[in-house]
């Protein structure tokens, strides 16, 4: 039998780090194919994917032709905690396993989140880039204590903002449908209520259906004037023409964002040039231990994988088991039904 090839395109993993070791520790040839890589030959991810056995995937499209293309595929791993640039419901049909590395940069994103919000009512870039030109403006901000924080997605991320937040002596509100218990002192309430009564809102939620465009002009309309927002979770959350609206407007103070609906941002975003939105490249998950943490359960998963197990981390795994379990029994020769004898 072979030797197993994985496919590795997230773009911070290298050769001889420690997801290629531990994979050719375990006899599996690796190849890289990062997208910058690929836009430089001319590929697509579809172009390389054809003998694949496995892939560790960053945050490019991992679409149907892609899978469909991959006959050998057994894994798609994302070396962070959204799977929403995978098309899950292709890889199960195909037998493949989804899997995400959820928690590991739980503490990344949330302190992130938290210098985002410093940053914001501080006016830190601004007053940076201003003695760097020279000039010497004092001008003041505000303070996180006393003000209210209203947290969107109370999963891990969520929680760590929230208790953080709470250091800081802020309060909080949170809204998230899919929790039945907030944290202590933390309160549950319905979005609207969270937007009217925050200071500074925070997003944290999947992108799907049901997050498209949460945070759209409505949404907008309804925070406190002054108020503050910050988004590192997935760019298809907020309607961007609509934020850029609202800070034009004056409605709100100012904004961070760190992820886009379209990534890297295009040179003719409406998103550059808004004096009061500060844009990072899609780095709040971007520490040494985030990655340490998740190319290391990217890595398991394809280990487990290729081992023939259904990884813990698949997002699929009930129905790649119910799948299996089906083909097993269509495969199986039937049972002949003995005679009774006379």
């Amino acid at each position: 039998m072979g030797r197993n090839r994985v496919l590795v395109t997230t773009s911070w993993l290298a050769e001889e780090d420690h997801v290629h070791r531990m994979l050719t520790g375990a006899g599996h040839d690796v190849v890289f194919g990062r997208p910058a890589d690929l836009a430089h030959r001319g590929w697509s991810l579809a172009d390389v994917v054809k003998d694949a056995d496995a892939i560790i995937a960053g945050v490019e499209p991992c679409d149907a032709r892609v899978l469909n293309t991959a006959s050998r595929l057994k894994v798609v791993a994302r070396t962070g905690v959204g799977h929403d640039n995978v098309d899950v419901a292709t890889a199960t049909a195909l037998g493949v396993a989804v899997c995400a590395t959820p928690g590991v940069n739980r503490l990344s994103v949330a302190e992130f989140t938290i210098a985002a919000l410093l940053n914001l009512v501080r006016h830190v870039p601004e007053l940076g880039a201003a003695v760097q030109r020279g000039e010497w403006p004092q001008a003041g901000g505000r303070e996180l204590h006393g003000k209210t924080l209203g947290v969107i997605g109370l999963g891990t991320i969520g929680r760590s903002v929230a208790e953080l937040a709470r250091a800081f002596g802020m309060t909080v509100l949170a809204h998230d449908p899919h929790v039945g218990s907030a944290l202590a002192g933390v309160p549950l309430v319905e979005l609207p209520e969270l937007l009217a009564r925050a200071d500074a809102v925070t997003v944290h939620v999947f992108l799907d259906d049901s997050t498209r465009h949460l945070i759209n002009a409505r949404a907008l309309s309804l925070m406190k004037p002054g108020a503050v927002l910050v988004n590192a979770a997935r760019g298809g959350v907020v309607d961007e023409s609509a934020l850029v609206g609202a800070l034009h407007s004056g409605a709100l103070a100012g904004a961070a964002l760190d992820t886009f609906e379209h990534e890297p941002l295009p040179a003719d975003s409406p998103l550059r040039g808004v004096a009061n939105l500060l844009l990072t490249p899609h780095v709040a998950g971007a520490t040494v231990e985030g990655r340490l943490r998740s190319g290391t359960s990217a890595a398991e998963s394809v280990l487990a994988a290729l081992s023939g197990e259904i990884p813990p981390a698949a997002v699929n795994g009930r129905a790649i088991a119910h799948h299996a379990r089906l083909k097993a029994r269509n495969a199986a020769p039937p049972t002949e039904t003995a005679r009774p004898s006379r």
